[in-house]
């Protein structure tokens, strides 16, 4: 990936250096009512990304009786960390990254009448503040807090990528990198459109856990279908961008990161009712549908029966 002429966002909040904690916030405890399955892909979701996992506990709970209506907690504490763009690496590729992210997007809003507001980054070491979202963890792995409209990234999961998931070498580990913020970029823009909210009510009103894990399957499908989409624009604003190799690292993540692949490596055995964030095969099949075709309208994971 070539971003040596990305446009640099100041919308991040570097706690890297903060030791750790960042101020606090909720803990991220064990919950009763969840079958062995659940527990498995929820704990295993720290190896993939998607939504703030904590969102899944809770739509799981309602469905087992085990809980209430999901909430996120509050928490008006200050968060330590520098605003502004990185000057490091790895901070200044993540910031031309999100940059390049919103200048895509808001073309692409705007030219349906919509306007765009981009999410906020944060990146942190081991434990930060995560506001409405309680603790962010790096066992939770990259995530996005809705109510807040921020995306919590430790860096090192970008590492773990290349050691554990083995999806990229060299150059090609920074488009993947950039494929994993445009997914959680995707989350935040399922936000803006209402997508996320109306999903969280059919979840609530779902009769199983299996109905309320195919819903967010769909969701997640869709943020990886959205996250080919900014490639693709990305791809035709600057021909030099991709390199040899770099969908292939992407798509290879991709696999790594499928609930099939994640629950056989645990278990040994695939349990297609628990999966929260799709196959490989489709995993990889929607990405591709955004990158091929570029448009939002063909991302509708919602109205087909053929994931």
């Amino acid at each position: 990936m070539r971003d040596d002429d990305f446009r640099q966002s100041d919308n991040i909040d570097d706690r890297r250096e903060d030791g750790g904690f960042g101020g606090g916030g909720g803990g991220f405890g064990r919950r009763g009512g969840l079958g062995i399955g659940t527990i498995i892909i929820l704990g295993l979701v720290g190896y993939a990304f998607g939504i703030d996992p904590r969102l899944l506990i809770g739509g799981a709970e309602i469905l087992t009786g085990g809980g209430q209506s999901p909430s996120y907690q509050t928490d008006d504490r200050p968060s330590p960390g520098k605003s502004g763009a990185p000057t490091d690496d790895m901070g200044k590729m993540i910031s031309g990254v999100l940059g390049e992210i919103d200048d895509r997007w808001h073309e692409i809003f705007q030219a349906s009448g919509q306007s765009y507001s981009g999410p906020r980054i944060v990146l942190f070491r081991n434990a930060t503040n995560g506001g409405r979202c309680g603790m962010a963890q790096s066992a939770m792995g990259p995530f996005y807090c809705p109510p807040d409209k921020q995306i919590f990234l430790d860096t090192n999961f970008f590492k773990q990528v290349e050691t554990r998931f083995r999806g990229c070498s060299g150059s090609a580990c920074r488009f993947t990198a950039a494929y994993i913020i445009a997914h959680e970029a995707g989350h935040h823009i399922q936000n803006l459109l209402g997508i996320l909210p109306k999903v969280t009510r059919l979840q609530q009103q779902a009769g199983s856990k299996a109905e309320a894990n195919e819903l967010q399957v769909r969701v997640e499908l869709q943020a990886d279908c959205l996250s080919g989409v900014w490639v693709n624009r990305e791809a035709k604003k600057r021909p030099n961008f991709l390199e040899p190799g770099d969908i292939d690292a992407a798509l290879t993540t991709a696999t790594a990161i499928g609930d099939d692949t994640l629950q056989r490596q645990a278990t040994g055995r695939v349990v297609p009712d628990s999966f929260t964030h799709g196959s490989a095969a489709q995993r990889k099949r929607w990405f591709m549908i955004g990158y091929q075709q570029g448009s939002v309208q063909a991302c509708n994971t919602f109205a087909t029966d053929d994931l």
